[in-house]
């Protein structure tokens, strides 16, 4: 690489939860087979490994259409203790290679191996070894992809999964970021890839035609950034700690909640898990706002928040409404949540990789 160009490596375990399932249950490698919850308790598809994607299953996709999907599919509840257990072997692999690791969740990390003089300082060889000391040790298998920033080794990683490794070097960033399809950007979803679509951008070399004018017009500050990743531009830095903004706690019912009236009567429980999850954190983050989220029966969701430094039940309830109102339609599941303000000074934390609440799967 070009001196001065960083060296990151995004790792990512293949379906992890199923993984480690299929690894604890041999005789379930070759089924179509998903981690998530139960038809009857409106659950939803947290992960599922290679032979039920065949069929179209994916995360978050509600465990019922699942089965519509794939008749066969072998849905378990999945065990997070186990987990982390294998996560924790898997990163102590990680940070035998790089002391600059951040997680990004149970089964996701980036390392800067710019420094590194493993292997000669070969980014790519180093990655391979990683992977092969994973799949040795743990008998999980893990794809990376490698690059001179985070959005290019994260968009890499998923190149050749599954079990796959792919390496965008400077010389050919250009063609590659070229080729990306807009839908592999971080942040761009169905909506924005509508509003692209009808622009004919479906590809970063098109969208790399609109001016960060253009964009900042259709998609408010967003569209600066997307200006930049349509270039492969991305100056972030792996991060030791990340800092925690919010905490939250939802619920998906059983059976939807039929007017306003109802949801409010569900929010007291809601309320005291969410005050039982802050009080870890209250030594050192303020509430700065209150947040609720409603997800309808047809799986359109809002949320409404407001600033507040204390927030009670009255603004909960306000907030509900002011959500419901925007759909008037029967509720699967609510939400609630705390903004936090940044870590008061001399007291950051580094997040908690194993336990922390509502981390994202695989």
């Amino acid at each position: 690489m070009p001196e001065g160009a960083r060296k990151i490596i995004h790792l990512d375990c293949d379906c992890f939860f199923a993984a480690v399932e299929m690894l604890d249950h041999p005789q379930w490698r070759n089924v179509p087979l998903a981690v998530g919850g139960a038809v009857e308790r409106r659950g939803v598809i947290a992960t599922c490994n290679y032979p039920a994607r065949r069929f179209g299953v994916h995360s978050a996709m509600s465990t019922a259409r699942a089965l519509q999907l794939c008749p066969q599919l072998k849905v378990v509840a999945g065990d997070m203790a186990r987990y982390r257990e294998v996560a924790k072997r898997i990163f102590a692999i990680y940070r035998r290679y790089s002391e600059v690791i951040e997680p990004v969740s149970i089964d996701e990390a980036y390392l800067d191996v710019t420094d590194s003089t493993l292997f000669a300082g070969s980014a790519t060889r180093i990655a391979q070894a990683i992977r092969q000391q994973v799949r040795e040790e743990t008998g999980i298998t893990v794809s990376a992809g490698v690059a001179q920033n985070k959005f290019l080794a994260k968009v890499a990683s998923d190149w050749n999964k599954p079990d796959g490794l792919c390496v965008v070097t400077p010389a050919h960033q250009a063609e590659f970021v070229a080729r990306l399809p807009v839908k592999k950007i971080p942040g761009v979803g169905p909506r924005a890839q509508q509003k692209l679509l009808g622009l004919g951008v479906e590809t970063c070399a098109q969208l790399q035609q609109l001016s960060s004018r253009q964009l900042t017009d259709l998609f408010g500050r967003f569209g600066e950034r997307l200006w930049q990743l349509a270039r492969g531009e991305d100056s972030r830095e792996v991060r030791l700690s990340r800092e925690r903004k919010s905490v939250s706690t939802e619920h998906t019912f059983s059976r939807d909640l039929p007017d306003l009236a109802a949801c409010l009567e569900r929010l007291e429980p809601l309320l005291a898990d969410l005050a039982r999850r802050h009080e870890k954190h209250r030594a050192h983050h303020r509430i700065i706002g209150a947040v609720v989220k409603l997800k309808f029966q047809d799986f359109s969701q809002t949320t409404a928040e407001t600033r507040s430094h204390r927030p009670d039940r009255a603004l909960f309830m306000a907030l509900t409404e002011e959500a419901w109102q925007r759909g008037r339609k029967p509720v699967r599941l609510i939400g609630v949540g705390y903004r936090l303000a940044a870590a008061q000074e001399g007291a950051a934390v580094q997040l908690p990789l194993f336990g922390a609440e509502g981390g994202s799967g695989p």
